[in-house]
């Protein structure tokens, strides 16, 4: 129905040139051998939920160049609206991936000058649905300026305004945050904490990885942190520990823990968005899309939203890439668990 609730994603378009697996380098080993594949963070998580049937709306600012329009393609072909598209000048942003023995990434970015970062107050407002039920921030674009601000301005006001569920996922990427290439993308530690500090403070729901933890304040314990994340404001937390059970703080509360399922790992590329890709979703059914229905649902509610939710990025895991698994292979999955 039109005037129904959207889960309506927000952030950047990454181009990942991942390694051919097998694929030698030349005669002279110079000359590796790469595949371009859409990603990025927003993208990611809005192409999961397209496949698991959700009603989403990728807000993005669509760069140039000769990959472009494969972005787009590969939003629309998950059944992903991109009517929130904003046609911009600067160049689509690019992500060089290493993959290491267990399948984790490494980025080298390009992403100076790109489109992603430079959103504006117009610009999110021409493209916000009229029912954004829930909406997902984070990552990149998130915490680098200029259009960190307008995006930490819109997550204030659908705040105020109390009928949209907030949710938010630093996604840390270091060699962004600081350093040299963060420096000249205008990004310092004390200032990607500022702005992270922001957008957390108005979330509800919140999915952080334990690398980014590392990055952000280096826990001795994370289910304390899962708790005084719990206490910064959200009404959810979801900590993420690669393959380690999950931690699920609520304010008030216990942490719960809940072990992931095993599969075969091909890599990891895309799952954390697949994770909560699969959260957000199942919110979105279950009519959550306000902080009052997301306090006043149970817990073993929240669990089995979780486990749900797990279960989708185990299978983007047993894939090259980000590659989520489509509702079908969802339902196929559960019953055979």
């Amino acid at each position: 129905m039109p005037d129904s609730p959207v889960l309506c994603v927000l952030g950047e378009l990454v181009v990942d040139l991942l390694p051919v697996p097998g694929a030698d380098a030349g005669p002279e080993g110079t000359a590796p051998q790469y595949v371009a594949r859409p990603g990025g963070n927003a993208l990611n998580v809005a192409v999961a939920a397209g496949r698991l049937g959700a009603p989403v709306r990728l807000m993005a600012r669509l760069g140039t160049g000769p990959l472009a329009p494969h972005l787009r393609r590969h939003a629309e072909l998950s059944g992903v609206d991109v009517g929130g598209f904003v046609d911009a000048s600067e160049p689509v942003s690019l992500a060089v991936v290493g993959l290491g023995p267990d399948g984790s990434p490494d980025y080298g970015f390009h992403v100076l000058g790109a489109a992603d970062w430079q959103w504006t107050e117009d610009e999110l407002a021409h493209v916000l649905p009229a029912r954004p039920g829930v909406l997902h921030v984070g990552s990149i674009s998130s915490w680098t300026a200029p259009g960190a601000d307008a995006i930490a301005g819109l997550v204030e006001r659908l705040h105020v305004r109390g009928s949209t569920l907030i949710s938010v996922d630093p996604n840390i990427r270091p060699m962004l945050a600081e350093g040299p290439v963060g420096e000249v993308l205008g990004n310092t530690r004390s200032v990607v904490d500022a702005r992270l500090d922001r957008l957390v403070a108005q979330a509800d729901v919140v999915k952080v990885s334990a690398e980014d933890l590392a990055w952000l304040e280096q826990p001795s314990d994370l289910d304390d942190a899962a708790r005084r994340w719990a206490g910064r404001g959200p009404g959810l937390v979801l900590l993420t520990d690669g393959g380690a059970p999950l931690r699920v703080a609520r304010p008030g509360r216990p942490v719960l823990h809940r072990e992931p399922p095993s599969v075969t790992v091909v890599d990891t590329v895309g799952a954390g968005d697949s994770l909560a890709a699969g959260l957000l979703t199942g919110l979105l059914e279950a009519g959550v899309t306000s902080r009052a229905a997301l306090e006043s649902l149970p817990d073993e509610e929240v669990l089995a939203l979780v486990d749900d939710a797990a279960l989708v990025a185990a299978l983007n895991c047993t894939r090259v890439g980000a590659d989520p698994p489509t509702r079908a292979e969802l339902d196929a999955a559960r019953a055979a668990r």
